[in-house]
């Protein structure tokens, strides 16, 4: 990988983008216009790669690594109940873990229902990356700063960084009318969590003397949901520096290629 940061240092250290176009088709390096295409091209395979697979049926709930479970402040009350003597002895902690199993059964087939409706969401963000930026991140460059070492999901970074907020913007409403529709399971996510916080307000709380819940799932869902989505580009964008030369592709071959034989003899 330093060999191809010393090139281009070189190169924009001279007279711009002639040369380096000039240089990118003697020496096989890209030019920068097709790094820019290739790391397009490779965010649209990372986005196409999360949608499929999550919008498939437990796509998210059978993944451990994207399964959303109960948000950790309320796990770790529901932990607490669960495990008193007292609501045990009264038969009360069975009933609270069906109603958290079917909650989170029914908020993970939200998120893959919902997974359908991100892809165009995110062509439309990935059109926006500069040459500049695309030559950072394929040298594996976090511009956010927070990865010093080489990032290797430093495009799907840039691409999180750059959009999340209007990502959540534009994907909580899809979210939302579908937390209030039962996909199959005869309840609604909304209707399975009501049923395990009322059973917890009424029930459990009194017994423990706690606290009752007041909690909206939208904001969480939505959150999670995303997550899950750039975990899954992530893990893509992975496999094409690891084995660029597996896709079709010719412009991931040619720009990830070469940033794989660089950062390989590096």
């Amino acid at each position: 990988m330093k060999k191809i940061g010393v090139i281009l240092i070189i190169i924009f250290s001279m007279q711009g983008c002639q040369i380096f176009n000039k240089i990118a088709l003697n020496t096989g390096l890209p030019s920068e216009q097709e790094i820019v295409d290739g790391l397009k091209k490779a965010l649209e395979e990372g986005a196409k790669y999360a949608v499929k697979e999550l919008s498939k049926k437990d796509g998210y709930y059978n993944n451990r690594s994207v399964k959303i479970i109960l948000p950790p402040d309320l796990e770790n009350v529901f932990d607490a109940a669960k495990n008193n003597q007292l609501v045990q002895n009264l038969g009360l902690d069975d009933k609270l873990q069906k109603k958290i199993d079917d909650f989170e059964l029914a908020i993970n087939r939200t998120a893959e229902q919902a997974a359908t409706e991100a892809l165009p969401i995110f062509g439309n963000a990935i059109s926006n990356l500069t040459i500049s930026q695309g030559i950072d991140i394929l040298q594996g460059t976090d511009l956010s700063g927070q990865v010093s070492d080489f990032d290797s999901i430093a495009a799907t970074h840039y691409l999180e960084l750059q959009t999340r907020a209007n990502l959540f913007a534009l994907y909580k409403p899809k979210m939302d009318s579908l937390l209030n529709i039962d996909l199959g399971l005869g309840f609604s996510a909304n209707q399975a969590w009501d049923n395990l916080t009322t059973y917890y307000n009424n029930f459990v709380a009194p017994v423990l003397r706690k606290q009752k819940i007041n909690y909206s799932l939208s904001e969480y869902s939505t959150n999670k949901a995303l997550d899950g989505l750039f975990y899954m580009m992530g893990a893509e964008e992975k496999e094409i520096r690891k084995n660029p030369y597996q896709y079709s592709f010719k412009i991931i071959k040619k720009v990830f290629g070469y940033a794989f034989k660089n950062q390989s003899s590096s």
